[in-house]
């Protein structure tokens, strides 16, 4: 039985990811941070599901800023496969919180690679990295050779890792693959993200639960997609001979208002009256435009989007608006 050991495993891709595997036979080992409070809440669904062998998943304590865990835990799993997701992945946040952001996206996955040279290891390695490394782009669509001119901490971090995993692939022979995801959403999707603030905070509106939603650029173009369909995609980077690195996008753009139109239209309701700009959530820098060709994922490996822009907001408006209807329901009776 394969070995997997995904670090981000609480997140969005994380419990995707982990739901892949062990559907595919995996044993599968997640990082997760200590904390006070459980963070498990996207992956705790596995334990439930028949369908899923939740013995099969394991979890351990370690951090990507916490070089000795990491070592602690590879030695101890001894994986196959390493997935590396995690990270401070908020764009606008990482201007606030600048130096955690590059201590954990960018020198942990040194960290993490560092682990596994030193414990004399090979296992294949998947870094995450990000559509947002391309930033002021210098090409439309952007592809795996267009140059990388990030506009975030977080976009500087990720060209950091990005780099030194293929440095440790030159230097070392390691078996190591670089995903370069464009914006991948799902009903997982962390609140403070603007795709998954929309849908929440309409639905909520919806209801009378909320007044009104603040957001910044509108006019930002985005190439989404579903995080379900870009997680076989980096498995089956791991899956080949040769370690590569690949763009993973959908191909189409839509902004920020387009996306408030096709949650207003699944609502039926006009959104405009409710929703703000404002200043405080532009970025110092903004990126005004991603969109990737991922043509060579689908002759390498035989990878294409299987779910629409209009499906991906469907799902994620539905999912909202059962949660904020659950919401409604308990305030009634309080």
């Amino acid at each position: 039985m394969p070995k997997a050991l995904i670090t981000g495993i609480t997140g969005q891709d994380g419990s995707y990811l982990a739901e892949l595997l062990l559907s595919k036979g995996y044993e599968v080992h997640g990082l997760v941070r200590r904390s006070s409070q459980f963070g498990t809440g996207r992956i705790e669904h596995v334990y439930l599901d028949e369908h899923l062998p939740a013995h099969n998943l394991q979890l351990h304590y370690g951090d990507l800023n916490d070089a000795s865990s990491l070592q602690r835990v590879l030695a101890r799993v001894v994986p196959d496969e390493v997935y590396n997701l995690g990270a401070q992945s908020h764009v606008r946040i990482s201007f606030d919180v600048p130096e955690y952001t590059v201590e954990v996206t960018g020198v942990g996955t040194l960290r993490l690679l560092e682990a596994i040279r030193n414990l004399d290891m090979s296992p294949r390695f998947y870094q995450a990295s990000s559509s947002e490394m391309f930033g002021k782009v210098a090409e439309v669509p952007q592809t795996e050779q267009t140059p990388f001119h990030p506009r975030s901490p977080y976009a500087c971090a990720k060209v950091l890792a990005h780099h030194v995993t293929v440095n440790y692939r030159e230097s070392y022979g390691l078996h190591a693959s670089c995903g370069i995801l464009f914006n991948h959403e799902s009903p997982r999707r962390g609140e403070n993200f603007v795709t998954r603030k929309i849908t929440r905070s309409l639905t909520r509106i919806r209801l009378g639960l909320q007044p009104k939603l603040y957001l910044g650029n509108l006019e930002a173009r985005r190439d989404w997609g579903h995080a379900a369909d870009y997680v076989e995609a980096r498995w089956r980077m791991l899956q080949q001979d040769v370690p590569d690195d690949y763009v993973i996008a959908t191909g189409h753009t839509h902004s920020v208002r387009d996306f408030l139109d096709e949650v207003g239209a699944i609502l039926e309701m006009d959104w405009t009256p409710y929703v703000d700009v404002d200043p405080r959530y532009y970025r110092p820098a903004e990126v005004d435009i991603l969109q990737g060709n991922a043509g060579k994922a689908a002759r390498v490996l035989g990878w294409t989007p299987t779910t629409s822009f209009h499906d991906l907001v469907r799902e994620m408006t539905e999912a909202d608006l059962a949660l904020a209807e659950r919401e409604a329901s308990e305030r009634s009776t309080r």
